[in-house]
């Protein structure tokens, strides 16, 4: 399943539920069918995310636990364990940008 992160500020970002879940849960977030970073809530939203990426050995444990589903598929194939923290740059974009103009982000499922 797809998020689709939209600002006023920027184009579309279309990430992967998982990798949504994830980032979300390092700015202190929980992905729901809707969502917002709201523009007074970005400045502290980076600098976790920003903090959370920096530190790779944690970063590294935690992707562990997005690896597998009940059903036994992998969220996460080893070739993109460590392409995965790449994967924040859009939304760290995207906010930088939305903060720099004053809007919001929104997310849905």
């Amino acid at each position: 399943m797809l998020v689709i992160f939209q600002s006023t500020a920027t184009p579309d970002v279309v990430m992967l539920r998982n990798l949504a879940q994830y980032l979300l849960s390092l700015m202190g977030k929980k992905l729901g069918a809707r969502g917002v970073i709201a523009h007074e809530e970005i400045p502290h939203a980076i600098a976790r995310l920003e903090a959370a990426i920096s530190e790779q050995p944690h970063a590294e444990a935690t992707l562990e636990s997005l690896r597998s589903i009940p059903n036994g598929h992998h969220h996460v194939a080893d070739d993109d364990r460590r392409a995965l923290l790449h994967r924040a740059w859009p939304l760290l974009d995207m906010m930088r940008e939305a903060h720099k103009q004053n809007a919001d982000i929104i997310w849905g499922l």
